[in-house]
């Protein structure tokens, strides 16, 4: 080892992999830190970060009696969401990087970052972070390195993964097989803003932000978009799926993985409590994850999933005790709240639905004092809350297991008013690749865009397939032909059909349940079904209705399927299998012709 290098490892840390340790010493040598500091994942060392961050003023602590160890922060009002228009797939060759994502010649982008970030933490200190993707132990798991000037991202990670000497222990002396994460605050100029991938060298650069996803890069930077690069490479699926295990009266338990797009009830399904009836019986869920999975075959050919993450990531507005019980427990301590309000009197955050009254004095997310009259949100609508995982009183003794556990269904869900159906059953593994890339949702008032415009989002992953959408879709087709009869069976699901009068039609929430009855059962292989052209459906009496206002006539428009609204549909879809260009797989498209052949010849279920 060089005295370079050697000079910038203190004493105690336990790393001594040389490729990791070239690689931080060519780092600091370009970001020119005063010092660098090895995290390790202790408590010691997390309390010392806590307090400076306080007195940064980068973090007011939170009343120790409700929130005991919790901080509220604000980041820049010009730094609050993923920035898509921003983010890169700089693949060597720009066929690789596909329709969905933007793409510069690496050699460029390169280039460009090096003119930032030289020098960028010049007075600063660079932390470098190692992080574990997985339970600790698990096969599946994986290494990476963050190398921050943001002490706030220190705090986050450490609650979003598993940090310091467990990443360390979990990567081979010899082994290159890392993740290389370089983030730089610098000014937080928008204009230079840059959340870059290299898939090829697994490597992340994010600069000129500080919060989220963006900044945080074991999210969706390492275990999405690179972690799809190596999962194509490898054989495996990283998807942005919770996973659920749902246990019967009878101890029969079955786990399911589910993708929804934004504003579709993902979290509040994740850690879903069941109707009364449905406890008093004896049901019970548990959640392993609620945004990430990773798939991987298991010794007997089915596949099996880990939770990635160590905490939850979650919006906070919307989030109360009526929408989401587990997720109020889980922030109740030990929690980082971003861009929420302050309420002044209590020192406890708040946001929009927390409660069904605001607090009388309230700091707003700007750090101004908020004025109810004035009509503007208390809490930015993409607010968050960062808590440990552990802390979700459902949250899943499965959780740390390192192989996994085995999934037994898969769930598509969007939010349309009247073309989707409550529930239906895809036909196969590849009639259900085929529902999850023409998933889409209506757009609402928190998301951007016009208000009702449809958008495409397959498997819920469009932001974040780290290679070209047409090879990833290819991918899909191929998992299943491995796994063959072993492989989960699919569902496309919808919360939020309306009817004639624009109301809900669907209760939604804890009652959500009935539907996954449902699916547990059709799994099993006790449960009927009818076909229909999109695939196979409950019979009228086959989502148990008692104890819930839902009339028979209801509940059949929440089941009926109407030719007029399919073959627009239809239409919709064939634009944008248009737009993924050659690579679209022709078992895709045969899809899309099989349906449009039985929505036009089927007696129309309405």
């Amino acid at each position: 080892m060089s005295n370079a290098v050697s000079s910038v490892v203190p004493q105690n840390v336990n790393c001594t992999n040389a490729a990791v340790l070239d690689w931080i010493e060519s780092a600091r040598q370009l970001l020119e830190p005063d010092q660098v500091v090895w995290i390790d994942g202790s408590e010691e060392e997390s309390q010392r970060i806590n307090e400076l961050l306080v007195g940064a003023g980068t973090f007011v602590k939170l009343n120790e009696k409700e929130y005991p160890n919790s901080f509220w922060s604000r980041s820049n009002p010009n730094d609050v969401a993923r920035v898509e228009a921003r983010t890169f797939i700089c693949s060597q060759k720009e066929d690789d990087c596909g329709p969905t994502n933007n793409w510069m010649n690496p050699e460029q982008m390169r280039a460009k970052l090096h003119g930032i970030l030289a020098g960028a933490m010049r007075g600063k200190t660079m932390y470098v972070v190692p992080y574990l993707m997985g339970p600790d132990g698990s096969p599946f798991a994986k290494v990476g390195f963050e190398l921050t000037d943001s002490a706030y991202v220190v705090a986050n990670m450490r609650i979003m993964a598993r940090i310091g000497d467990t990443a360390l222990k979990n990567l081979p002396n010899d082994s290159n097989d890392f993740v290389k994460g370089v983030h730089a605050v610098a000014d937080l100029d928008p204009e230079q803003r840059y959340i870059v991938h290299f898939p090829e060298t697994c490597e992340i650069v994010s600069v000129n932000t500080d919060y989220g996803g963006n900044a945080l890069q074991g999210k969706k930077c390492f275990a999405l978009r690179i972690a799809s690069t190596q999962a194509k490479r490898e054989g495996w699926m990283a998807e942005h799926m919770l996973i659920l295990g749902i246990t019967d009266p009878k101890g029969t338990k079955k786990y399911i993985c589910a993708a929804f797009p934004s504003a579709c009830g993902k979290t509040n399904l994740a850690m879903l409590i069941p109707p009364k009836r449905y406890l008093d019986a004896g049901w019970k869920v548990e959640t392993v994850g609620d945004d990430i999975a990773w798939l991987n075959f298991g010794e007997d050919g089915r596949l099996y999933a880990i939770n990635p993450e160590n905490g939850f990531f979650g919006v906070a507005p919307g989030t109360s005790e009526k929408t989401n019980p587990n997720a109020i427990a889980a922030l109740k301590g030990n929690t980082i709240f971003t861009n929420t309000a302050l309420d002044l009197e209590t020192m406890t955050p708040w946001w929009e639905g927390l409660t069904k009254n605001p607090p009388t004095k309230l700091r707003d997310w700007l750090g101004n004092e908020w004025d109810a009259e004035s009509g503007a949100k208390a809490a930015h609508p993409n607010s968050r809350f960062t808590a440990p995982a552990k802390q979700c009183p459902c949250i899943s003794p499965e959780f740390e297991s390192p192989r996994g556990v085995p999934i037994d269904a898969i769930i598509f869900g969007g939010r349309r008013e009247r073309t989707a159906p409550l529930v239906y059953e895809a036909k196969n593994w590849q009639h259900g690749t085929f529902v999850g890339v023409t998933m889409a949702s209506e757009a609402t008032a928190a998301a951007a865009g016009t208000i009702g415009a449809l958008k495409r989002d397959p498997m819920a992953m469009r932001p974040f397939i780290g290679y070209h959408a047409g090879d990833y879709f290819q991918h899909w087709l191929d998992m299943g032909v491995k796994g063959g009869d072993k492989m989960p069976r699919v569902y496309h699901v919808n919360w939020f059909k309306k009817d004639s009068d624009g109301n809900f039609l669907w209760p939604g929430f804890g009652e959500n349940m009935r539907v996954l009855e449902w699916i547990f059962r059709r799994v099993e292989g006790t449960a009927d079904g009818v076909d229909s052209p999109l695939g196979v459906q409950p019979k009228s009496n086959g989502i148990p209705l008692d104890g819930i206002n839902i009339t028979q006539e209801q509940m059949d428009e929440l089941l009926s399927v109407s030719r007029e609204d399919w073959e627009q549909e239809l239409a919709s879809q064939a634009d944008f299998l248009a737009s993924i260009g050659p690579k679209l797989p022709k078992e895709i498209m045969s899809e899309h012709e099989a349906l449009k052949s039985r929505v036009r010849t089927w007696g129309v279920v309405e």
